[in-house]
């Protein structure tokens, strides 16, 4: 089941002296986060956006009702949500959630390899850590080895590159 907010950063400090808070993201970026003029706390209560940016990595954000720096220093810790059905996200692109759990298995055969525990970003593409009997196996998410994505089902379907749960050569 899609959990309806999803993890979207932490408030890590204040900024200035009119109550924005800095959000460190834990989304793909910063301008991400800040394209969303609704947040959500821990409970689920809306956490109006006034206005954001981004500085130096982080999302300089100010709430609705936060206008002093007291009050936004009082917000230092908690985490903020988005709601999945405000993202709008590019063709073939997940949420790290949504694949987390997910069963990796062969395109070909159906053979088991394991289940996705995290999704690593490399820079060139994301890498998917697929973990079975206590070891973890690195997938690189390319064309030629990730063949289908069924997040609905459950599952990853991919062909492995030769070395990926092999030990030999």
């Amino acid at each position: 089941m899609k959990k309806k907010y999803i993890e979207a950063g932490k408030i890590v400090g204040t900024h200035a002296l009119r109550g924005e808070v800095r959000i460190d993201p834990w989304c793909d970026s910063a301008e991400f986060l800040c394209g969303f003029r609704r947040l959500y706390d821990s409970q689920g209560s809306l956490m109006k956006v006034k206005r954001s940016r981004v500085h130096k990595n982080v999302a300089v954000v100010l709430f609705d009702g936060i206008d002093t720096v007291e009050k936004a220093d009082a917000l230092r810790g908690k985490t903020v949500y988005i709601d999945r059905d405000d993202a709008r996200l590019p063709e073939g692109v997940n949420f790290i959630q949504d694949l987390i759990g997910l069963n990796v298995e062969d395109a070909d055969s159906g053979t088991v390899y394991g289940t996705v525990t995290d999704v690593l970003k490399t820079g060139a593409n994301d890498v998917y850590q697929v973990s079975r009997d206590g070891r973890d196996y690195l997938v690189p998410v390319i064309p030629d080895v990730v063949i289908e994505k069924d997040i609905d089902g459950g599952v990853i379907k991919i062909r492995p590159i030769k070395g990926i749960f092999d030990d030999e050569d």
